[in-house]
């Protein structure tokens, strides 16, 4: 199964691969970056807007470079006030070729209110560089939930959650 997703990012990457893995055999997942067309950090439903609008933009790069993909996967992570208290939550997105589309989410984080203002100004990563040291592993890894669970949940888990979730049309007929 050949399967595109709208990211560079390694640990994106490896979840979707992880999520997949649990349902299908033979998977190859190729990483392309494509713009969301949203704000850099998603505010509520630009979330899913942004997953949404990567995987129209991954399908029409692989149709403009004649490359051909069974599920075109992205995700977007950010903060959302869902019951009235600000969290951090990743939205995927899956289209097939047949236009069928499915979404998840992963598990989400709280977000302290003193730190609200500035996550939707600036991005998460920027508030935790102000909190914790400066980490590009963190970003290309573990990312904020990985410092924030102490090493128990990481980006990865996150990402393969969320792409669990979205796979469930995928893997249930009578649930379309």
């Amino acid at each position: 199964m050949k399967v595109l997703i709208a990211t560079k990012n390694t640990a994106k990457i490896e979840g979707a691969r992880r999520a997949l893995s649990h349902y299908f055999s033979d998977i190859e997942v190729e990483g392309i970056p494509v713009e969301s067309n949203v704000e850099e950090q998603p505010v509520n439903n630009d979330i899913y807007n942004g997953a949404k609008n990567r995987v129209s933009n991954l399908k029409k790069y692989a149709k403009e470079n004649s490359i051909n993909s069974d599920l075109y996967l992205a995700i977007e992570s950010g903060i959302n006030n869902l019951f009235g208290r600000w969290m951090i939550t990743n939205i995927a997105v899956i289209e097939d070729n047949n236009e069928l589309e499915s979404y998840g989410t992963s598990p989400s984080f709280p977000v302290p209110d003193k730190f609200v203002d500035d996550i939707i100004s600036t991005d998460l990563n920027k508030v935790m560089d102000q909190i914790f040291e400066k980490d590009e592993e963190r970003h290309n890894k573990g990312g904020a939930i990985q410092l924030l669970t102490h090493n128990e949940v990481t980006r990865i888990d996150l990402t393969e959650m969320a792409f669990i979730m979205a796979l469930t049309k995928y893997i249930n007929e009578n649930w379309r």
